[in-house]
């Protein structure tokens, strides 16, 4: 291990409770943990047990939502069964201190005005639903809350918990919209001051202490700054501030430290700041860092460093210069269950890096309603139904085509003990992965591609780069098939002049350049992403899109939508909707609405308009003994989650 990654690894103290290092597991809203009792499941056991296991100092479960009497809509309380619970949690609590990880508990008042119908501090507008204002609470409803928050924590200590977590003056959640005083207009002892509007919080920790006693750590999150212009409107470059400032909150975070919090958890944004709040990829690592160490230095208890951590060498340099004692890791835990062990045995090439897609979790959950998974790590959150294993009937297998669903093929297959050889016509692996990881803001893309490369490396699987497979290579060989081969980009013929257009994907691969006047063509995420770069490059860009709407035609994350949407108006692209493209000319691009035809002027015309699968190999590999899958955008268009998610559930299959 590094030198330098051995102070990641030395001990620190929450409270009473010491943690072997200074990685934690972030809490996630995963559905799956909890069943519709409140009760730890089988499989949010094997869940976070497998994050023990892969080194994590401290783990945090995720928020369950005590209320039973004000909100009992969110769900069951874990205060309706008290005996079942604690005896899964002390299920739970023993397995985990197999290696020497403590478990908090996190505990939630309510959503508040996140979603509509909820009681909320007052009665303002909705996220998301502006037209729509949330419910007021009443004292005896706030009390209501308040006491079950300390029932709860109750309960957890006794259920062997190491502590526990009060959610949460962030993301805009219910305690939060107490100490904005943007949501919380009320005028009794719950309002007004910035005293007032944190007597919550310190009822709460009052309350736990006096129950609990002084040795029991609460912890509790800060978002440090809001990036809201109003509600329901971010900002994307932190300007006109009108919600939390900086300066706020390091007030509120000595104030939270008089109370007797044993830790800060800092992180940004609100629900109206989603990219804030949960960032993508187009967000910087460790961007808040400056924010996180004014709370540092003003305040002598632990200040853990969420939002975009998870680089190890950030990490180091935020601890060295004093921006921060820990760094909780959320999304990673998801990539990479085992990114502690990995950096501590001294093998972080090793480590499998989240690419912030935001697909298979957040995305999933907030905006499908699906349970949480990861896009690159198809294990994730499934542990129970995926256990490790080796296959008792090895095959021999070729995997034909070097994207990312062929190489998860040809990797898992490995792993799991096959004998299996790569082949690809192209002269290098990655496929649309080579594409997408040239924009500037997804390099975790090229990352994601550089792991499967030494991946496969370490797993001395045999790639043959610049090979068209052909069914005679099948031939007495191979008895399986897996076909990976892919997609290339739509470019109709029916349009004028299409020749004279350039692909999205030439244009990132390099293999073309554009000129100082550009219009895309495509207001998908490929579109956007593309737009904004180019504009960012200091180009004169426009967006065209054939739909109502950009971002409209296939599934985009929130946090993705609003951020790009944000970036292309500060960016100064033009966004023309409801227009299609007929024709390209020397000149620029036609394109058509409802009745009327319009030219924009252009030297470069980016088409990104979609993209179909290669023709299919299978056909002809039919009477040559083999069995034959399919996968990934060689059977149907998708995303990194689609064609991993698929490759890994063919192979692990393979008895």
């Amino acid at each position: 291990m590094s030198e330098n990654y051995q102070k990641l690894f030395t001990p620190f103290s929450i409270g009473s409770v010491t943690s072997k290092n200074r990685l934690l597991m972030g809490p996630m809203g995963a559905s799956f943990v909890f069943d519709s009792a409140g009760l730890l499941t089988d499989r949010g056991i094997e869940y976070l047990t497998e994050r023990a296991k892969g080194g994590w100092g401290m783990i945090y479960t995720g928020v369950q939502l005590v209320d039973k009497e004000v909100d009992p809509v969110m769900g069951a309380s874990p205060l309706s069964n008290p005996m079942g619970y604690y005896n899964r949690a002390m299920l739970l609590n023993e397995r985990v201190a197999a290696y020497g990880t403590k478990v908090f508990a996190e505990i939630g008042l309510g959503v508040g005005r996140n979603y509509p119908g909820f009681y909320a501090p007052s009665a303002v507008e909705c996220y998301n639903y502006p037209q729509m204002t949330s419910l007021e609470l009443s004292k005896d409803q706030i009390a209501k809350k308040r006491d079950q928050i300390i029932q709860a924590a109750a309960l957890m200590q006794r259920s062997g918990y190491a502590g526990v977590d009060i959610h949460t003056i962030h993301w805009g959640y219910l305690l939060d919209q107490f100490v904005l005083s943007i949501t919380n207009h009320r005028t009794d002892e719950y309002g007004g001051s910035l005293d007032n509007r944190l007597r919550l919080c310190r009822e709460i920790i009052e309350g736990i202490r006096q129950t609990c006693g002084e040795n029991f750590p609460v912890t509790i999150g800060l978002g440090v700054k809001s990036f809201i212009k109003a509600l329901n409107k971010a900002s994307l470059t932190g300007e006109d501030e009108a919600g939390r400032t900086i300066e706020e909150a390091v007030e509120i975070a000595k104030k939270l430290e008089e109370m007797g919090y044993d830790a800060i958890l800092t992180d940004t944004g609100i629900y109206d700041s989603f990219y804030y709040a949960c960032p993508p990829s187009y967000m910087p690592k460790g961007y808040a860092l400056p924010l996180y160490e004014q709370i540092k230095q003003a305040v002598n208890i632990p200040v853990i460093a969420r939002s975009r951590m998870n680089d190890p060498d950030l990490c180091v340099k935020a601890l060295e210069k004093g921006q921060a004692d820990a760094f909780m890791m959320a999304r990673q835990t998801l990539a990479d269950p085992d990114f502690p062990r990995k950096l501590e045995s001294g093998k972080p090439e090793k480590i499998r890096y989240c690419i912030g897609c935001n697909i298979g979790c957040i995305g999933s959950v907030i905006d499908t309603g699906k349970d949480c998974c990861c896009a690159v790590n198809p294990r994730a959150c499934r542990e129970i139904y995926y256990p490790s294993k080796k296959a008792m009937h090895p095959r021999k297998i070729a995997v034909v085509g070097g994207g990312v669903a062929g190489m998860e093929a040809a990797r898992a297959a490995a792993e799991y003990g096959h004998t299996v050889e790569l082949y690809e016509a192209s002269d290098h692996l990655g496929g649309q992965l080579v594409a997408a990881g040239a924009h500037e803001t997804k390099k975790e893309i090229s990352q994601l591609r550089e792991w499967y490369i030494s991946e496969l490396k370490s797993l001395e699987v045999p790639v043959h780069l610049n090979t068209t497979f052909t069914p005679e290579m099948a031939d007495e060989k191979f008895d399986t098939v897996i076909l990976a081969t892919g997609a290339v980009s739509v470019m109709p013929k029916s349009i004028k002049g299409i020749e004279k257009g350039i692909p999205a994907i030439d244009l990132l691969e390099g293999k073309a350049a554009a000129g100082q006047r550009i219009v895309v063509v495509g207001g998908g995420m490929v579109g956007c992403e593309t737009a904004t770069e180019l504009a960012k490059e200091g180009k004169t860009v426009t967006l065209v899109e054939a739909l109502p709407d950009i971002l409209s035609g296939e599934f985009v994350p929130t946090q993705h939508k609003m951020m790009l949407r944000d970036m292309l108006e500060h960016d100064k692209v033009t966004v023309i909707t409801g227009k299609k493209l007929v024709e390209i000319t020397d000149h620029g691009a036609v394109v058509e609405g409802e009745s009327e035809k319009e030219e924009l002027a252009a030297d470069t015309v980016v088409v990104c308009i979609g993209r179909r699968p290669n023709p299919s190999l299978a056909p002809a590999l039919q009477g040559h003994g083999v069995e034959i899958y399919e996968i990934g955008e060689a059977k149907r268009m998708g995303n990194v989650l689609n064609s991993v998610h698929e490759a890994f559930e063919v192979v692990y299959n393979f008895e």
